[in-house]
């Protein structure tokens, strides 16, 4: 990182225990798989405020907060949040996640409301202000709470293997508040179970044939997101649309396709190198015209591009035939993509969906190997099980080799919690209105860990950050403060008995 690129002073933020804790974390490198820095930085923290702590082989901490003077009595409260984050970058933006701090912006958004965002990078808001939350729960002495258990994950958004090793005894607390929610006014009771799936298709290679015009077709400007919060919005997929665009061109031969860089984000960029006779050119820049106004129409998309180039031979290499290219494509476009059903008895609730989220194409030899990655999730095990057959019943036809990896359960729904009952309570007497109670389609990691540890008392909530996964994550200073008001009212509350 460059030394002009500084960041914004967060420490002086309101409410400032939380937004220094938030403030040390973005100076902190913590990819999924890759968190021993962000772990030392939190273990350190909680030797130097006296607190004990461990850390198991998964890389899960667990941190022991004694309770307020006159509240040890109170039942243990686990606060719980994740440490990585998800590294997304635009285009162009020098940024290394595994050595850079995070540089962070103050800004508006369009209705004047402050907020905190990074430059051209993900913020890690996500789960970055939950960790916070719970850090500053734990330290300021004007919150008053019973015995706190800090567990904080890891690899949430990799594949939730942090909460996947957690064991009965990992933590002594029964009822948790899950900090990774982003809107302010909800509180969370249940929420999706998914798998990730990947199709791989191998293809023989031949020389570009003589006299084809080779090309590169590219796909950028969307927004991009997570594929489960922002799923329902319809937001327009690049790997979908370079697919679509090729499509349009009779002949064509594939060289490579790569998009999408997450398991769990929309893409937002993608490419394709294919050759084809004379005219493919043309097919292909009135095809990149007609698919970026349909795919704008379709997904109110602002900034769709796609773009044709004409490429040297030498950049094009070896092609899959024409053949294969057409079952490559024909099972890229009938992979289900985006929402698949919707709950039956809750409004606005996607139930079911599965996103395209990585392709990656490796040449070995003369072989093209195709991996195709996506995340198919819902709140119903039967209907995660139909989509996944359909994913399954596009990769045998089209010969692809399959395999699964990443099965996690859904958090199901609990309309009679006591945690529930008091959260909602509490919510309506601060902020004199009642709180939205729903269930989420994107995973949280609370399902997890009462399948790990035993049954728990769970809700969960947070402040509002929009963008997660995507460079455009931003999350609302004034938000923050009203969760932190709300968290410590909640756990004021709790620490009663």
């Amino acid at each position: 990182m460059s030394a002009d690129r500084v960041s914004a002073d967060l420490t002086q933020l309101e409410p400032k225990s939380v937004w220094r804790f938030f403030a040390g974390m973005t100076g902190v490198p913590r990819p999924s798989k890759n968190e021993a820095k962000i772990q030392k930085h939190v273990l350190d923290l909680a030797e130097s405020l006296g607190f004990k702590s461990k850390r198991d082989t998964a890389g899960n901490i667990v941190i022991t907060v004694p309770a307020s003077p006159g509240c040890e009595s109170a039942p243990i409260t686990v606060l719980q949040g994740h440490l990585d984050m998800v590294c997304e970058k635009n285009a162009g933006v020098e940024q290394d996640f595994d050595n850079d701090p995070i540089r962070t912006i103050i800004a508006e958004d369009d209705e004047g409301l402050k907020i905190v965002r990074a430059d051209g990078t993900t913020l890690g808001a996500d789960n970055g202000m939950g960790v916070s939350l719970a850090l500053a729960a734990a330290t300021d002495p004007e919150v008053v709470h019973g015995p706190l258990e800090l567990l904080f994950t890891s690899d949430e958004e990799e594949g939730m293997t942090g909460a996947k090793a957690l064991a009965p005894d990992s933590f002594e607390g029964r009822r948790l508040i899950n900090l990774d929610s982003e809107e302010d006014d909800a509180l969370y009771i249940g929420c999706a179970g998914g798998r990730d799936t990947n199709l791989t298709w191998r293809f023989e290679t031949s020389a570009v044939p003589a006299g084809a015009e080779c090309l590169r077709v590219s796909v950028s400007g969307l927004r991009g997101g997570h594929s489960g919060g922002d799923i329902h919005e319809g937001r327009a997929s690049a790997n979908r649309l370079v697919v679509r665009t090729l499509l349009h061109a009779a002949d064509v031969q594939v060289a490579s396709i790569n998009g999408g860089s997450k398991r769990n984000a929309i893409a937002r960029e993608s490419s394709a190198v294919v050759c084809g006779p004379t005219g493919t050119l043309k097919a292909l820049e009135e095809a990149a015209k007609t698919v970026a106004a349909e795919s704008t129409a379709e997904s109110f998309e602002k900034n769709i591009r796609i773009e044709v180039a004409k490429i040297a031979d030498a950049e094009c290499g070896a092609v899959v035939s024409k053949d294969d290219t057409a079952r490559l494509l024909a099972a890229l476009m009938a992979i289900p993509h985006g929402v698949m059903g919707m709950h039956p008895k809750i409004p606005e609730l996607v139930q079911s969906s599965n996103n395209i989220s990585t392709i990656k194409t490796v040449a070995d030899g003369g072989a093209l190997s195709v991996d195709v990655g996506m995340l198919t999730r819902s709140s119903s095990d039967s209907r995660k099980e139909v989509a996944l057959s359909q994913i399954i019943s596009v990769g045998k036809l089209s010969g692809a080799k399959i395999s699964h990896a990443n099965d996690y359960p859904g958090w199901e729904p609990n309309p009679d919690s006591a945690l529930l009952r008091t959260c909602s309570r509490i919510y309506t007497e601060l902020f004199k209105e009642e709180p939205k109670v729903a269930a989420i389609h994107a995973g949280l990691e609370c399902g997890i860990i009462g399948e790990r540890v035993g049954k728990m008392d769970t809700i969960s909530f947070g402040p509002r950050i929009e963008g997660a996964h995507s460079p455009d994550e931003q999350v609302w200073i004034e938000s923050v403060g009203k969760i932190w008001s709300y968290l410590k009212a909640v756990l004021a509350e709790l620490s009663k008995g």
